[in-house]
């Protein structure tokens, strides 16, 4: 198992990210484990209401980033490990689209750690969301969420 990267939806759950936590030789310096899981929303932040999520990857490049932002975030002192596991595939409201897990010798290691992993994630890896919604007046929609981002944006 990669212990950072992209995984098709199923294989991988939060169980086994925690067996494979453990797992690592290191471990016995862990004191804490953060985690976080996104999920999809059921809403966007229009307010328009979520059928579901496609989400997709430029996967070998997406890896490599995954990987360097993990490799950073170990550095940062009383860290152990980091990992991002990112979803791809078809996904419905309430379902995971990714976890990150820090492990650090104390709490106050991995709280900071896990929320830079998050933004960085967000911004540095190319990972790509549709979402497919229902307007106020019953149409379904479905648009990449970066180019409907950039739309907006030119629009100010």
């Amino acid at each position: 198992m990669n212990y950072v990267g992209i995984h098709k939806k199923g294989e991988f759950t939060l169980s086994d990210l925690i067996t494979l936590i453990k797992s690592r030789p290191d471990f016995h310096r862990a004191g804490a484990i953060a985690t976080f899981v996104g999920v999809v929303r059921g809403t966007t932040l229009d307010g328009e209401n979520v059928e579901g999520l496609e989400l997709e990857a430029y996967e070998e490049q997406a890896n490599n980033v995954l990987g360097e932002i993990c490799e950073d975030l170990k550095t940062r002192e009383g860290v152990v490990d980091v990992q991002i596991h990112h979803f791809v595939g078809k996904f419905k409201v309430g379902e995971d689209l990714v976890y990150v897990v820090v492990t650090g010798g104390h709490r106050q290691n991995v709280f900071g750690v896990l929320q830079e992993a998050v933004e960085r994630y967000k911004s540095e890896a190319p990972v790509y969301k549709k979402e497919h919604t229902i307007t106020e007046t019953g149409a379904k929609e479905s648009y990449w969420v970066s180019e409907r981002e950039a739309q907006k944006r030119r629009k100010k």
